[in-house]
C-alpha cells in the first residue's frame, strides 16, 4: 500500500512538473482576463453599456464551449473612472489572479498603466483609442480596436474642409472636450491639422457635472464657430445641443460628434436637438450587420435586445472578442499563454473581420492601431443614418508625451 501511495505521489509531482514546463494552466483550467469599468463614474452612462457587451461576450463565449474547450473567467469590478483605484485593480488582478490578458475603459488610466503593462508583459486592450497607445516603444502591449481620437478629429475636420468649400465660407472650428486626458487627446492634432489646411481652430473644455453650457457656446459664438466637434460622452453632449438649441445655433452650425456621443443615448437626452447632428462612428449604429447577430440573439434570449442596449455594447463584445482571437491563436499554435505569444498572436491579426462592426482590423509589430477609418453618420428622424463608407484620416497624428 505504501510503495502505492509513493507511486501515486510521483505521478501527481510528474503531472504537475510537466504542467509547468507547458507553460502554467492545464487545457480544463479556466483562462482569466481582468477587466475594469466605469460603472458609476462621470462616463458610466456609456461605460456601463460597454461593460455589459464585453461581460456579455464572455457569457455566449463559455456558453459555445468557451476557448478551445476552456472556460474564461472574466475578473471585473467598477473603478468608477478613479485613476488610483484602476491602477490598484490592475495590480491585484495581474500579481494575485494571474490574468493573462486586461481589458480597461478609459484614456487617463489606460496612459497611466503604460509603464506597468509593459513590464508586465500584459495584453491590454481598453476603450481608449488615445493616439499615445500606440507608441511602440512606450506601449507594446497596448493595442487598440477603435479608430483614435486623433483618426476621429481628423476625418471630422477634411469633411468641415470639404463642405465649407463647397458652400464658400471660411471653415471655423470649435472643438467641446471632456476636461480630461479623454477629452484632451485629440485636441493637438486637430490644430495640427486645422492650421495646415487654413481652418480657423480652438477648443473649450466643458466642466464636469455642468448642467447649463450656455457661458461656454456664448464663446464659441464669440469665436463665430460654424461647426462644433464633440469630444465627450452622450450626457453631456446632448445638453450642449438643447442649450445650442435654445441660443438658436443649431440652426446655423453643425454639430459633430466623436464615437462616444455618437449613439442612441444622445439622441434621446437631446430630446430632439440632436437632429441634423454628425456622428463620426468607427463601430457601426446599424444592428443587422452580420457582426450583431450573435449578440442580438445572446440578448434576445435573455429577455433583453440590441436596441436597447445599443452601439457601445458591440463596442464592447467586439474588442472583448478581438482579445480572445489572440488568446485563441495562440493555443491554436500550441504555446503557452504568455504576454508575448498573445501579443504575436494579435501582431498576426490580418483584416480580422468583424462582420461589418467596424472596419476590418489589422495589427502588426509595429502597429497596433487596429485601423485609421470611420464611417460618417448623420441624425434623421431620431436615426443615425450613414452619410458616408468608410473614410480614412489621411495622415499620421504624432506621438505626444
Amino acid at each position: 500500500m505504501k510503495k502505492q501511495i509513493l507511486t501515486l505521489i510521483g505521478i501527481l509531482i510528474l503531472s504537475l512538473l510537466l504542467t509547468a514546463c507547458a507553460g502554467g494552466a492545464t487545457p480544463s483550467q479556466a483562462i482569466k482576463i481582468g477587466a475594469i469599468f466605469d460603472l458609476t463614474g462621470p462616463t458610466s452612462d456609456v461605460g456601463s453599456l460597454y461593460a455589459n457587451g464585453s461581460k456579455g461576450y464572455i457569457e455566449w463565449l463559455n456558453a459555445n464551449g468557451g476557448i478551445n474547450g476552456r472556460q474564461v473567467d472574466l475578473i471585473s469590478q467598477d473603478y468608477a473612472y478613479d485613476v488610483s483605484k484602476a491602477e490598484q485593480l490592475y495590480s491585484q488582478y495581474v500579481n494575485q489572479d494571474k490574468v493573462v490578458a486586461f481589458m480597461g475603459w478609459g484614456t487617463g488610466d489606460t496612459e497611466a498603466l503604460r509603464g506597468k503593462i509593459a513590464t508586465d508583459k500584459i495584453p491590454f486592450m481598453s476603450a481608449s483609442y488615445s493616439i499615445n497607445l500606440i507608441n511602440i516603444e512606450e506601449a507594446p502591449y497596448n493595442f487598440l480596436t477603435g479608430t483614435s481620437y486623433s483618426d476621429q478629429m481628423v476625418i471630422a475636420l477634411q469633411w468641415v474642409k470639404e463642405e465649407a468649400a463647397k458652400k464658400g465660407v471660411p471653415a471655423k472650428v470649435v472643438v467641446f472636450h471632456h476636461n480630461s486626458p479623454f477629452g484632451e487627446s485629440p485636441v493637438p492634432d486637430g490644430k495640427d491639422f486645422a492650421d495646415a489646411n487654413g481652418i480657423a481652430y480652438t477648443d473649450i473644455a466643458m466642466p464636469s457635472g455642468a448642467t447649463d453650457l450656455t457661458p461656454q457656446l456664448t464663446q464659441a459664438q464669440d469665436f463665430d464657430a460654424n461647426y462644433i466637434v464633440i469630444q465627450n460622452v452622450s450626457s453631456p453632449a446632448a445638453l450642449l445641443l438643447k442649450n445650442a438649441k435654445s441660443l438658436g445655433m443649431t440652426d446655423s452650425v453643425q454639430f459633430i460628434c466623436l464615437n462616444w456621443c455618437a449613439d442612441e443615448l444622445f439622441i434621446k437626452l437631446s430630446e430632439g436637438a440632436a437632429e441634423g447632428a454628425l456622428g463620426i462612428l468607427p463601430f457601426t449604429a446599424d444592428l443587422s450587420v452580420p457582426g450583431a447577430q450573435d449578440a442580438a440573439k445572446f440578448l434576445k434570449d435573455k429577455g433583453d435586445s440590441l436596441e436597447s442596449q445599443g452601439i457601445h455594447y458591440l463596442q464592447g463584445w467586439w474588442t472583448m472578442a478581438t482579445m480572445v482571437q489572440g488568446i485563441k491563436d495562440t493555443l491554436d499554435a500550441n504555446k503557452p499563454l504568455t504576454g508575448e505569444n498573445i501579443r504575436a498572436s494579435l501582431e498576426s491579426l490580418e483584416n480580422f473581420d468583424t462582420g461589418g462592426v467596424t472596419a476590418p482590423l489589422n495589427f502588426s509589430p509595429t502597429d497596433h492601431r487596429g485601423n485609421d477609418a470611420a464611417r460618417i453618420y448623420q441624425v434623421k428622424s431620431g436615426k443615425w443614418v450613414p452619410i458616408t463608407d468608410f473614410i480614412r484620416s489621411r495622415i499620421t497624428p504624432k506621438l505626444r508625451k
